[in-house]
């Protein structure tokens, strides 16, 4: 949704009329998880995918019925459909799409919520009687933000929904109202933007800045170096500090979705960044430099208390061997190694023996 929101927003000014499509289940081999999204206008404005192209047809179709009829819809597609051949799920992915109008008051909650950078969940009724579908309602770590009837009134309901955001799973559940009625209703579990500190301004920086955001990561560059460290070199950052590491750190949220690159090749600016990282809860921590290089580094660090275990966390040299040497390639390899960390792929399928 994070994506998405942007676009929105230019929509919502124009006063246009949006509908929401969203992946609630999948089985098999499916183009896009659960959680994937597109938005459309009956004007033929799309932004997002459900499907990587091969259903986008057929929902955007439903998107305007949607925007006409005000009812949501949920779709199926899947190979045992008959229109299988014809959306592209041939080869065996199953999908569940919900497709709805826009609720504007739930994108401000998520606005906030998505400033705050902590997790979220939405809820949002995808089966049942007409009356509830699209009921939707935004839950944080330990409180309601806000929500409509039915959902909000029962803490049951609630209780699911803190319980699945706890497990960071999006997934459905049943719920019966006291009236009887049976719902099914979709819990989408939303993190905070994945998060690039960069440790020095260096050329490779600007270029991992670029990348990071095409990426979809929260972008910071850090350097005491009013050259190197200037808003002039790094316009596309999200956050520019111009403080040594020790000080750069206390003002910026390190979390399980945070990977940290330290770039200068000074030990006053490299060490003092390094030890802060090694402690802190980043899922990758890579440092620029030779064989040679790491090797003093490592040194330097075990001197100055960081454990062995602690030290194993590092990636360096930083990158996969991609063979490059300009900063733009260079700046490619840190990034493809952050990514095949965040997505926990093994070591041996993206290093070179």
């Amino acid at each position: 949704m994070k994506d998405l929101i942007p676009g929105i927003e230019t929509w919502v000014a124009d006063q246009e009329k949006i509908a929401l499509a969203t992946v609630v289940q999948t089985w098999g081999s499916s183009p896009r998880g659960v959680g994937a999204k597109m938005a459309l206008t009956a004007d033929g404005k799309i932004a997002g995918s459900v499907s990587g192209g091969c259903v986008e047809s057929a929902v955007f179709e439903a998107g305007v019925e949607v925007l006409r009829s005000g009812i949501p819809q949920l779709l199926h597609f899947g190979v045992a459909d008959e229109t299988a051949w014809k959306v592209g799920l041939a080869c065996g992915g199953q999908i569940d799409v919900f497709v709805e109008p826009l609720d504007e008051n739930l994108l401000d909650l998520q606005r906030v919520e998505l400033g705050s950078g902590r997790s979220y969940a939405v809820a949002t009724v995808i089966r049942g009687p007409a009356q509830f579908l699209g009921k939707g309602m935004l839950v944080a770590h330990n409180r309601q933000v806000g929500g409509r009837y039915p959902l909000e009134a029962d803490e049951t309901v609630l209780s699911t929904v803190r319980q699945i955001l706890s497990e960071n799973r999006s997934q459905t559940f049943l719920y019966q109202t006291p009236g009887q009625e049976e719902l099914e209703i979709f819990v989408e579990v939303i993190e905070p933007r994945p998060q690039l500190i960069m440790v020095g301004g260096v050329h490779i920086a600007i270029a991992l800045t670029d990348i990071a955001r095409t990426l979809g990561f929260r972008s910071v560059v850090i350097d005491p170096r009013r050259a190197f460290g200037s808003t002039e070199r790094f316009a596309r950052a999200d956050q520019l500090i111009q403080a040594w590491p020790d000080e750069a750190f206390t003002q910026i949220q390190v979390n399980p979705r945070t990977a940290i690159a330290v770039l200068t090749h000074d030990p006053k600016i490299d060490d003092p960044a390094l030890i802060a990282a090694l402690n802190s809860p980043a899922f990758y921590i890579g440092a620029l430099g030779s064989q040679t290089t790491q090797g003093k580094r490592r040194n330097r660090l075990l001197q100055s208390g960081v454990a062995e275990a602690q030290l194993a966390r590092l990636h360096g040299p930083i990158g996969l061997k991609l063979g490059g040497n300009t900063p733009e390639e260079i700046a490619l390899a840190i990034m493809a190694e952050i990514v095949a960390v965040q997505h926990k792929v093994p070591d041996s399928l993206v290093h070179y023996a």
